[in-house]
């Protein structure tokens, strides 16, 4: 028996098998020491040492806001100037309106915790968030944990660059200590890199996610964006996309590589709600690549911000008088037009800026010689941003004969007092006007 199971054929099966067995030990021991042991031992996380390396320097950014209570009775509206008064679905009532009320108004504010985001340390005393974490914010906060204490610290903040079409600003906080990051180069990310996120999601604080880059130069809609004039307009920004989780409170942070560089900035998550009820979407986040916001971080740096004063553009959302207002100053230097303020509610939804609304360009005036045009909107003089006749008139009452004013205007070509749509397109023009006296209107 035992020698039809041990014949030659058998022999040589043995044989081969043994030097099979030979080869592969013989494989095994020309490898490093250090792929032997992650066979042999497991393999150890290739995120540990550059978490380690950059997880103190990822910090909270909270944004206060006050909020107004207003009492009393304001009027009945501001009449039908417009054709398409109530196109928005707002409505201007019928006529002018019946003054302000009563006359026991008044208002009174105070100042809420609006919301929290996360923020990277890219210079000493500088930190790098979005811009949507700090926007519309009465005052900011640093949060910075402390180990061994519950709480963390705060630290006021202040905007020292910001971005508003990139979604990015750098925030001075004098008396951070913390170390700054390397910056990364987000342009040799690959798709298949390991990366991930470090942020405060929902309070947990220093959270750390990982992931892949998923996707490269991906062209994402990131909503609408507010001039300094008040103009609204689509942006739409090239980002990074990876599988490493982003929520609510990741705004902010930061997406590294396995050296600990920063490569992007997490901005927001696909749901599928943003689509429709049913579809399912996950691990889909966008990271703003670091490279597009290091002209900010060198604008920060380059910034006066010796002062600790944030400049916060507030608006009382109180409504303006709609009537014209013709500067007709007789003996007195002047423009030469007739102007009137754009109905809050139209420069809100239209897609056109706040502004002086010119009605009528007079023959022969200065406004006439230095190019102005009705239906021309003023949205700044000599620097002053311009919001209302009031903002316009304060300017040019203060000024001389033979004085230069630097105008801005948002210019459409549409009469806006006929146009029953409002314009979608427009341009921005500067132009110069040298204010002059001119008694009578040119014949």
């Amino acid at each position: 028996m035992l020698k039809k199971i041990w014949n030659k054929k058998s022999l040589g099966y043995i044989a081969l098998a043994v030097a099979c067995l030979m080869i592969c030990s013989a494989f095994l021991s020309s490898q490093p020491a250090s792929a032997a042991n992650s066979v042999m031992a497991g393999a150890t996380s290739p995120f540990v040492e550059a978490i380690a390396k950059v997880k103190d320097s990822v910090v909270g950014v909270n944004n206060y806001q006050l909020v107004s209570n207003q009492y009393g009775n304001y009027g009945n509206g501001y009449g039908n100037f417009f054709p398409w008064g109530d196109f928005f679905g707002y409505g201007y009532g019928n006529g002018y309106g019946n003054g302000y009320g009563n006359g026991n108004g008044g208002n009174s504010s105070r100042e809420v915790k609006y919301g929290s985001g996360s923020g990277v340390v890219v210079a000493k005393e500088y930190v790098m968030t979005n811009y949507h974490v700090v926007e519309d914010a009465s005052s900011l906060e640093v949060a910075v944990s402390v180990e061994g204490q519950e709480e963390p610290q705060l630290l006021k903040a202040t905007v020292a660059a910001s971005d508003q079409d990139l979604d990015v600003a750098v925030l001075y906080v004098p008396g951070l200590t913390l170390d700054p990051v390397d910056l990364g180069d987000s342009d040799a990310l690959q798709v298949g890199d390991l990366v991930f996120n470090i942020g405060n999601p929902i309070g947990f604080t220093g959270t750390v996610t990982a992931g892949i880059v998923s996707g490269l130069n991906r062209e994402i809609n990131t909503g609408t964006s507010t001039d300094r004039y008040g103009r609204r307009t689509e942006v739409i920004n090239t980002m990074i996309q990876t599988d490493a989780a982003i929520n609510s409170g990741n705004s902010g942070g930061g997406m590294f590589n396995l050296d600990g560089q920063l490569v992007g900035i997490p901005t927001l998550k696909y749901t599928g709600s943003r689509y429709s009820s049913n579809a399912a979407v996950e691990s889909i986040g966008m990271c703003i690549p670091v490279n597009d916001a290091k002209t900010v971080i060198d604008a920060a740096l380059k910034a006066d911000v010796s002062g600790f004063a944030q400049e916060n553009s507030s608006q009382d959302g109180s409504a303006q008088n709609g009537s014209a207002v013709n500067h007709d100053m007789s003996g007195k230097p002047r423009m030469g037009v007739t102007i009137t303020t754009l109905p809050s509610s139209v420069t809100q939804n239209g897609g056109l800026p706040r502004g002086a609304y010119v009605m009528e360009v007079e023959s022969g005036s200065p406004a006439e010689a230095a190019g102005l045009q009705a239906t021309d909107i003023i949205v700044e003089a000599n620097g002053t941003v311009i919001t209302s006749t009031s903002d316009l008139t304060g300017i040019i009452s203060a000024l001389k004969e033979g004085d230069e004013v630097k105008l801005k205007v948002f210019r459409t070509g549409v009469d806006l007092t006929q146009a029953t749509e409002l314009p979608t397109d427009g341009e921005y023009v500067d132009l110069t006007l040298n204010l002059a006296i001119v008694d009578a209107v040119a014949q």
